[in-house]
């Protein structure tokens, strides 16, 4: 494995096809320090390996991450629903410290402000016993819509272990500003996503949904100012590389060669800072 300053990872999305256990495989053999784990499928529709739920499976991907090397950065995605109890989501916490995760993907489903600001303290308060710190992810079909509202959300929560998720994609179709990402205390800041968007913001939530789960780009391939974007971050910050490639995909380019291209082109990148 090739070892960097910076910690990068290879996100579940870029590569949804591979079991965790072949996940780690092939980041190991591109180049990855670490890899995120889905535990918790973000649709019903997608294909999904139970690590939770499969002890055996479990095992084979803690071997292959032992034999490699490799590191968890983060588990996903827990969802704060109106009908959310916090505490249901335990066991999945316990897995994910069990990885030796220490950053928690946390997407936002509730309109209700308040009540959505009390879950995610709740579950920061769960959270902390196993090291892990809950990031409330923004997304511009959430009610955790952009920048500006993650980052009161997390405010009101006052937790030590809440953090903003900051993901190239949403920041540029949620049309949020590099001004607030900067006045962010680096503290809310322990990891963030990246990837290139192509063209402009379209006027339909549905296409920006299917871009953001079916069609991003590399960095350097589309039209965000990335550089501005990691500049406005705390230095050397770890980088989850989360790049679904779906027209690659059917073409018949392997979960191998859209790793490799989405770290090599993120390496192209990292140097021009």
């Amino acid at each position: 494995m090739i070892m960097s300053e910076r910690s990068l990872s290879l996100a579940a999305l870029t590569v949804l096809e591979l079991s965790p256990p072949e996940m780690v495989e092939v980041a190991a053999r591109a180049g990855y320090s670490h890899v995120g784990l889905r535990l918790i499928p973000a649709t019903p529709e997608e294909q999904h390996f139970p690590l939770v739920a499969d002890a055996d499976l479990r095992r084979r991907t803690q071997q292959r991450l032992r034999d490699s090397g490799v590191a968890v950065l983060d588990v996903e995605i827990l969802r704060l629903k109106p009908q959310t109890r916090v505490i249901d989501f335990d066991a999945v916490l316990a897995v994910g410290a069990d990885f030796g995760a220490s950053e928690l993907l946390v997407a936002g489903n509730d309109a209700d402000e308040a009540r959505l600001t009390d879950n995610f303290a709740a579950l920061c308060e769960l959270a902390a016993p196993y090291g892990l710190h809950p990031h409330l992810e923004f997304m511009p079909w959430t009610d955790a819509r952009n920048l500006v509202q993650a980052a009161r959300i997390v405010a009101a929560a006052n937790c030590t272990n809440g953090c903003v998720l900051v993901d190239a994609f949403h920041f540029d179709r949620s049309a949020s500003h590099l001004d607030d990402l900067i006045a962010l205390p680096p503290a809310r800041l322990r990891y963030a996503q990246l990837c290139d968007v192509a063209g402009p913001r379209p006027s339909d939530m549905d296409e920006i949904l299917r871009q953001a789960r079916n069609e991003r780009r590399f960095p350097g391939d589309g039209d965000c100012d990335l550089l501005g974007l990691l500049r406005g971050l705390p230095a050397d910050i770890p980088l989850s590389l989360e790049i679904p490639t779906r027209q690659l995909l059917e073409q018949g380019v392997t979960a191998l060669q859209r790793a490799q291209m989405a770290l090599d082109k993120t390496r192209n990148l990292l140097g021009l800072l």
